[in-house]
């Protein structure tokens, strides 16, 4: 399953999370296949998750301050 949602995009990963969701909040599903579903959601929240982190951390620089705060700036707040 993790080959599965790894080559999905964010968006598609999302899109499929959602559905899962709307589908096990319904109610109308059995056990067995509610538990393969909660599975694959929570694979496709990790994804999304990790993704939304790294896409974060791309557009946001770690500064040090000279009392050594760590603090973070957005790259559309960095003169360069």
């Amino acid at each position: 399953m993790n080959n599965e949602v790894e080559n999905l995009n964010f968006e598609e990963a999302l899109s499929q999370l959602e559905t899962i969701v709307r589908e096990l909040e319904s109610g109308r599903t059995k056990l067995d296949d509610a538990v393969s579903a909660y599975e694959k959601a929570v694979a496709l929240k990790k994804f999304c998750e990790d993704r939304l982190k790294s896409a974060q951390m791309k557009i946001e620089k770690i500064e040090i301050s000279p009392d050594g705060e760590i603090k973070t700036t957005t790259l559309e707040s960095i003169d360069e």
